[in-house]
């Protein structure tokens, strides 16, 4: 039996290949291919040794690569800054805007990312969500109760966080005014997540029509 190939057996050698000589091909048998993977333990030997990259070597060095498992030291998403490593953070509240009976707000969703966009860009989403609010109305009665809550709730939320900032960066004789409206619309935003909730049409027409004068109001204050 012909000798096929000599293979140092370790990832630092050099695997030396001896094709077998066909009797089919020809010349082509008396080629002499050497192949260096990786470098040797030597130095000097491996810069005797010619790297010559062929298509065996270029297949089987992903497969190597992929082999060998990856350090969960090497990533940085965990430090990098860049990135939540646990549950979206609450943000705090600095003004009474809660309800004085529950200390919070029954619309509130958690788990909700809400950009910091400073004091103006909260009164310009303030002013946006109060409109998309009061586009509401097309759907009340038309068997989008699921629909209706969802989105109040997720628009109330941020329009919550978004009034405390605009609170708390205004002058001192403004804030108790921003504080009234900013409690007079979560109280009727409540009242109107209530009767939604319940499915009570007529209930949820009034309470509607209640919040949108209060969305108006809004609307106005923070143009």
């Amino acid at each position: 039996m012909p000798k096929t190939m000599a293979c140092v057996a370790n990832f630092n050698g050099a695997c030396e290949v001896i094709p077998t000589r066909p009797k089919t091909f020809g010349d082509l048998s008396r080629r002499r291919t050497t192949v260096v993977g990786f470098a040797c333990k030597n130095t000097e030997e491996s810069q005797r040794l010619p790297l010559q990259t062929t298509r065996r070597i270029a297949i089987g060095l992903p497969a190597i690569a992929l082999s060998f498992p990856f350090s969960s030291g090497a990533s940085l998403a965990e430090d990098n800054g860049f990135w939540l490593t646990g549950p979206i953070p609450v943000p705090p509240v600095f003004n009474k805007i809660a309800n004085e009976e529950t200390g919070t707000r029954s619309f509130l969703k958690k788990g909700i990312y809400i950009a910091n966009v400073g004091p103006k860009g909260s009164a310009y989403r303030l002013r946006k969500y109060a409109f998309d609010l009061m586009a509401l109305g097309d759907l009340i009665g038309k068997d989008a109760w699921s629909y209706i809550r969802k989105y109040l709730r997720l628009k109330s939320t941020i329009m919550y966080y978004d009034f405390d900032t605009v609170i708390s960066a205004a002058p001192a004789n403004d804030k108790q005014p921003l504080i009234g409206l900013a409690n007079k619309l979560f109280d009727s935003v409540e009242k109107l997540e209530d009767a939604v909730k319940m499915q009570n049409l007529p209930q949820t027409q009034s309470c509607y029509q209640d919040t949108t004068a209060l969305l108006q109001e809004v609307m106005n204050q923070m143009a």
